[in-house]
């Protein structure tokens, strides 16, 4: 780095952040609440996804307070649809620790904000330099990418080790002056610029400091080992409807894969044993202690997680007696199913149900 010319690259990143930044809901102002929001929604999401969430979530919550006093259900139902829900699990325990702890006022020191629930290195940059201009780096996939190309560093950023390489250089290059915009316009120039297949290298306004465009390496860098082949798990779901129109619904674990979301009863299928309608029967029957029908397949789909995928087939079926009802257990009409947060795959499960249920009244 002996050659970079750190002053003349904070300006032209700087100033050209100023001119071309996308106008988005949270950079209307500074509010580190509003801040941490977008930031914690933003990560794994694409920002066109964001950008409706923040709003309504803003809406129902427009600060700490509001937020640490929320019911939780209500939480989650503000958050339905946009996945990763140990973020909006993890962000209300940390603004109650906030308003209980802080006064309502999010912390502005590494030291303290890092404490945090569900703030990390990253969170906590951004947050830091964005909120209260401290000259703290931001580093996630996008800045390793952009810092990779210009600086042609060459280790793979697939690994945990090789994020501190990263934040060590940007302590370094850091605007000390405006450490926000610096920090936002190196995440903004991965995200519309420096892309991950087809930089627009011409239209780079940092291109006289990037090493990769002088050799001809952009499309190289950076270096990232795949990750591990998704596994995929057969699903066998249904939608039980009793004879006045209740569904039957129950709540996920406290912990783990979208903890304490509702769903529809559903099981793994194990290929060696009885048929998926068969599974699913046996296993709605002795969980929620009910006589039932499993009926027809009304679809299929196949969601998509990180490190797995679920292939589900979907059926529609029929209760003959009630459940004993509990806080994770319920029967509830088809107004009050939508007042409960449910996973996008177990959304997807309610629209086949509706869609085919319409077809049968044509």
């Amino acid at each position: 780095m002996k050659d970079f010319k750190i002053n003349q690259f904070q300006q032209d990143l700087i100033t050209w952040f100023e001119h071309e930044q996308r106008i988005l809901p949270w950079r209307e102002d500074q509010d580190p609440y509003k801040v941490w929001v977008s930031e914690i929604m933003l990560q794994q999401t694409r920002v066109d996804t964001v950008i409706p969430y923040f709003l309504n979530f803003i809406k129902q919550f427009p600060n700490i307070e509001s937020l640490a006093n929320a019911d939780e259900e209500h939480v989650l139902k503000a958050w339905e649809g946009l996945g990763y829900y140990s973020r909006v699990r993890n962000l209300q325990s940390a603004v109650r620790e906030v308003h209980e702890n802080y006064g309502g006022i999010v912390p502005n020191t590494p030291e303290e904000i890092s404490k945090l629930k569900g703030i990390g290195p990253y969170t906590t940059g951004s947050i830091l330099s964005i909120a209260y201009g401290v000259p703290e780096p931001a580093v996630d996939g996008n800045v390793m990418r952009v810092l990779s190309r210009i600086l042609s560093i060459w280790d793979d950023i697939a690994k945990p080790k090789t994020r501190k390489i990263f934040e060590a250089i940007i302590r370094d290059i850091i605007s000390k002056e405006n450490p926000s915009f610096f920090n936002q316009g190196l995440m903004e120039l991965g995200a519309i610029v420096c892309t991950p297949s087809s930089p627009s290298c011409l239209l780079c306004p940092v291109q006289d400091h990037c090493q990769s465009f002088k050799d001809g390496t952009q499309k190289e860098l950076p270096v990232k080992t795949k990750k591990n082949i998704v596994k995929e798990l057969p699903m066998a779901a249904c939608v039980f409807v009793t004879d006045d129109d209740k569904v039957l619904i129950s709540k996920r674990p406290e912990t783990g894969l979208l903890a304490k979301l509702w769903e529809f009863p559903n099981v793994e299928v194990v290929k060696e044993l009885t048929s998926p309608k068969e599974q699913l029967m046996s296993f709605a029957e002795e969980t929620f202690n009910v006589s039932l029908q499993v009926d027809d397949v009304i679809g299929t789909l196949q969601h998509v997680f990180s490190h797995l995928t679920w292939n589900i087939t979907v059926y529609k079926g029929r209760l003959s007696n009630e459940p004993v009802q509990s806080d994770t257990v319920k029967l509830v009409t088809l107004e009050e199913l939508k007042q409960y947060a449910f996973p996008v795959s177990h959304q997807k499960i309610w629209k086949q149900y509706l869609e085919d249920k319409s077809s049968q009244l044509v």
